[in-house]
């Protein structure tokens, strides 16, 4: 009976990453007796294959994520993984063995609840760590560059952190809409990000940025601004973009805030700036979110979205890969293993 018991308590419990404090990437320590989740009203209970590691986790351990977890809890939350179990209330639920994409609480550990309404069925043939970034990565630079950023034929994009996993995506995407492609990445990355079809790769570090953006126009600007770098980026953006006809869309802020006053706008930047928070969308405006996700699987079906390749990389080197991340030195998409 004692062996049973134990084997019972065992099979409820999982190996997660929990995050203590809000004092950084330092503070996320692997724990294996974390109680496994269950699925609540709408949701499917995952087995995660691979987890998906995104700057918003850097700031989650900060503290600094609006509307993010207060410590401790388990980290992480985007992953793909196999359907185990399926909650109340899901409508047309998928067959429990499917793999999916998805977002939801605790995704660095072996089992999480993900939201049904808002999974992807993993592409036939893809490994659950080629599809990472697809209703995260892509959907945000979709989301930028199509509904909010009304991107057209022939316009100038300006891409910035373009080496990540938003930006990456953000490339292929903007070409693939027929955009000419500025980005910007620190120099090391630059072989990557022309590889993507980038048709100039600029330092973002550099102090002269905006007059070469200015000039590769020929003083005409850019139609199009993807912004998720802030402080360190945003009055060039604000300074290159076309006055009334350019538009800049925010999604991040890795260098810290920035801010722009009434006046500004008014007097100095004529630019529409408008803000995207993936989670947000999906939970404010699910039928535009929906059409991102259709279209997403429209881009995979024609070989637009080709699979990923992450670097995985152990549950266990969670802390080091947010830390690297944290201090800009990773480029492309990272995931974890939670198995290994």
């Amino acid at each position: 009976m004692e062996t049973n018991e134990r084997q019972q308590t065992a099979d409820q419990t999982m190996r997660a990453l929990i995050q203590q404090s809000h004092r950084g990437p330092k503070d996320l320590a692997l724990t294996t007796g974390h109680r496994r989740p269950s699925p609540g009203p709408g949701e499917y209970l995952v087995r995660v294959g691979a987890a998906g590691v995104n700057f918003a986790d850097v700031m989650q351990t900060r503290g600094t994520y609006g509307g993010g977890p207060q410590a401790p809890y388990v980290a992480g939350f985007e992953a793909a993984g196999e359907i185990v179990g399926t909650g109340a209330d899901v409508e047309r639920p998928l067959p429990l063995g499917t793999h999916v994409i998805g977002a939801g609480p605790g995704a660095f550990a072996q089992y999480m609840t993900m939201p049904a309404a808002g999974v992807l069925p993993v592409p036939p043939g893809w490994s659950d760590a080629e599809a990472i970034g697809m209703v995260l990565n892509w959907a945000t630079a979709l989301a930028a560059l199509k509904p909010l950023g009304e991107i057209e034929a022939g316009e100038v994009v300006l891409l910035h952190a373009a080496a990540g996993g938003v930006g990456q995506a953000a490339v292929r995407l903007a070409r693939h809409y027929g955009a000419r492609v500025i980005a910007t990445a620190s120099p090391a990355k630059h072989p990557a990000v022309t590889a993507l079809g980038a048709d100039e790769v600029l330092d973002s570090r550099r102090p002269d940025l905006a007059a070469v953006i200015t000039r590769l126009t020929d003083g005409a600007g850019v139609d199009l601004v993807l912004e998720s770098v802030g402080k360190a980026t945003f009055a060039t953006s604000l300074a290159v973009t076309k006055p009334f006809t350019g538009r800049i869309v925010v999604l991040g802020a890795a260098s810290g805030d920035a801010a722009v006053t009434t006046h500004d706008l008014v007097f100095t930047h004529h630019a529409a700036i408008k803000g995207l928070h993936i989670g947000a969308l999906a939970a404010q405006a699910p039928t535009l979110y929906q059409s991102l996700l259709a279209e997403i699987e429209t881009l995979v079906a024609n070989g637009v979205y080709p699979p990923g390749t992450p670097q995985v990389h152990p549950l266990s080197e969670g802390p080091e890969v947010l830390r690297q991340l944290e201090d800009g030195a990773t480029h492309g998409k990272h995931a974890l293993d939670p198995w290994r």
